[in-house]
């Protein structure tokens, strides 16, 4: 059901990728979970009658990689507090708003700005804490030092 649920939302975004356009948003979302501290399970609202749960990855970020994907364990554990950090601030059911949502190059999941009910952004949030650093889509910095 989530496979459907997220195809559906990137087949409804699917012309406008192809065009190079992105939702502007905001599209209000519920936080089903915290997969990691740059991808959320959440369930968004973008029109009149129509709930999508998907996979959200925060855009212009980079956390740390867990387990095996984690180039050291330095990285692995970092990437544990990154997600702690993620889940503190939006425990299951927090309400988020979604801006410049787009496809990912994968066609797995979506690309957005993820600002939490106070205002701030999540992005923002990691950066600051060290727990991210800028990414634009291009090759991944290496956390192991």
């Amino acid at each position: 059901m989530r496979k459907v649920a997220a195809g559906i939302l990137v087949l409804a975004l699917g012309k406008a990728a192809w065009a190079g356009e992105i939702l502007p948003g905001p599209v209000m979302a519920e936080i089903v979970r915290v997969i990691d501290g740059d991808t959320l399970l959440v369930t968004a609202h973008p029109w009149l009658g129509v709930m999508v749960t998907t996979r959200v990855r925060l855009g212009g970020v980079d956390t740390p990689e867990r387990g095996g994907r984690a180039g050291c364990p330095a990285e692995s554990a970092l990437a544990e507090q990154a997600g702690a950090a993620v889940r503190a601030a939006l425990p299951e059911g927090s309400v988020v708003s979604l801006s410049g949502i787009r496809p990912d190059k994968y066609g797995q999941r979506v690309v957005a700005s993820v600002t939490l009910a106070d205002g701030r952004d999540l992005s923002d949030l990691l950066l600051e804490a060290g727990y991210a650093v800028a990414y634009d889509g291009g090759r991944k910095t290496t956390w192991c030092r």
